[in-house]
């Protein structure tokens, strides 16, 4: 726990990391993502959302019009329902313009560890429920790293595969990712990889 006061990581995390260590196991380096650079990484998503809400929300208005209208034609029946068929894809709406909030909120509950042994991810998401990424050298060696301006970025360990709801497959990226001084990380991960390598050879 002693990495606690330098790597500046919220009780909660620090809890979860250390009940994930092994015995002798030692933090060489931790981090959380920048909430900032997280919450504009859904800036396309809060765009697509836009024209998604105002339809949505337009629809659903124009269903309730037509609604009064049988009403007072004495035609209410079935129809009366029409207008809640809506009202799903206004809250999926409300998700995607709200999604840069749920961003920031999540970086501050995911923790990125690197051990003398591996990396690690922590993350901790709906309803408290825990999901944890560990990585030995061997899963470190095709290391990818975007950096930017500010030397800030990812560093990007392996991307896993999804199918989509309409069977169409895509990519997810699955490391460090929005970390500062990202070149630095890299370096230390390729210096624990080497050290597992010689380790193995002596």
């Amino acid at each position: 726990m002693e990495y606690q006061n330098k790597y500046n990581l919220p009780p909660e995390l620090v809890t979860l990391v250390d009940r994930e260590l092994e015995s002798g196991e030692h933090v060489e380096w931790a981090a959380q993502p920048i909430p900032g650079r997280l919450a504009r990484s859904a800036i396309p998503t809060v765009l697509f959302g836009i024209p998604w809400t105002a339809f949505a929300i337009f629809w659903t208005a124009m269903a309730a019009a037509g609604l009064w209208r049988k009403k007072s034609e004495g035609e209410f029946g079935w129809f009366r329902l029409f207008p809640l068929w809506g009202v799903p894809f206004i809250l999926i709406g409300f998700g995607m313009l709200s999604s840069p909030f749920w961003a920031r909120r999540q970086a501050k509950r995911t923790a990125y560890v690197l051990t003398d042994r591996r990396a690690i991810i922590i993350s901790v998401g709906w309803r408290s429920k825990v999901s944890l990424r560990s990585f030995d050298p061997p899963a470190l060696m095709d290391l990818r790293r975007t950096e930017r301006a500010d030397g800030s970025g990812d560093l990007v360990f392996t991307s896993d595969q999804h199918t989509g709801n309409r069977g169409r497959d895509y990519s997810t990226a699955v490391g460090f990712t929005a970390i500062k001084d990202v070149k630095e990380v890299e370096e230390r991960v390729r210096r624990l990889v080497r050290q597992s390598r010689d380790a193995q050879a002596s």
